[in-house]
């Protein structure tokens, strides 16, 4: 706690963290609502107690008086563009991640949510030189992955492909990657790598939407008719509201049934995915 701090400022903030340590951050934040003059240390408190009760936007507010007096400080800048990236603001978040690296040129964490902020901003180019340039242990995974989703956006499947991979050697249960792998697959038109991840996925999540939905896919591509009403009963499931589901599943279905020599439904003619 700042010395610089005045003797009823240190008083409020003693109260706060002893509420806050007790788990009663409601009460430790109403301490904190009044400030009498200001205090660094008082909106940093205020900030992370606000930011712990998933009030993003208060937090931003606190965390910007900080800033707002001390540009230097890169505590609060990142912790600024913390709270606008979780309000999906993302491109007030960059720059707020672009100065703490200036001021912190060695933060890891600061460049990986940058290039999570970039490739919202579908920026993708500047996403991968900025995975490419963390360097720390801590770091590599998340870099890697999202090295993987911006080559992914860029069209260089290979690339992508063999990223993601390398992820799934230290982590073959990763539903994240193993989603990707999967989008991956079907976007290219690889069939049996996206029957291949779909069922991984499953074994993973086994009411994974994504992977009943690459299921679905790669049945219908390969006609196979009983299957993808298997697959699209269970997306429509989970997932009621899913229209192109339900239009498959009908196609699907009058399809099985015509097969069988019964009569199809009336809606059966239309044309599934192909």
């Amino acid at each position: 706690m700042s010395a610089a701090a005045s003797p009823a400022i240190r008083t409020q903030l003693h109260a706060a963290l002893s509420l806050r340590a007790a788990g009663r951050l409601e009460e430790a934040l109403d301490v904190l609502s009044t400030p009498g003059e200001y205090s660094s240390d008082f909106y940093t408190v205020r900030g992370e107690i606000q930011v712990e009760l998933g009030r993003y936007q208060e937090a931003a507010g606190s965390y910007f008086t900080v800033v707002a007096s001390d540009p230097e400080n890169t505590f609060a800048q990142f912790n600024l563009a913390v709270c606008l990236q979780q309000l999906k603001r993302w491109d007030e978040a960059a720059q707020g991640f672009q100065k703490t690296l200036q001021g912190d040129p060695h933060r890891d964490d600061a460049r990986l949510a940058l290039g999570a902020c970039l490739l919202h901003l579908n920026r993708a180019e500047d996403a991968l030189a900025n995975f490419d340039a963390c360097w720390s242990d801590a770091a590599r995974a998340r870099a890697l992955f999202g090295k993987a989703v911006a080559l992914q956006l860029l069209h260089h499947y290979e690339e992508a492909g063999e990223a993601y991979r390398r992820l799934l050697e230290s982590d073959p249960r990763s539903e994240e990657v193993l989603s990707n792998l999967l989008a991956l697959s079907i976007e290219t038109q690889d069939w049996d790598g996206a029957e291949h991840y779909a069922t991984e996925l499953l074994a993973v999540s086994p009411n994974s939407l994504q992977a009943n939905q690459g299921l679905a896919a790669v049945a219908l591509e390969r006609r196979e008719f009983e299957a993808a009403v298997h697959h699209c009963g269970r997306i429509v499931e989970h997932d009621p509201e899913c229209v192109e589901a339900w239009h498959n599943l009908r196609f699907a279905t009058g399809r099985v049934m015509s097969a069988l020599g019964a009569p199809a439904a009336s809606n059966s003619q239309a044309s599934g995915r192909k």
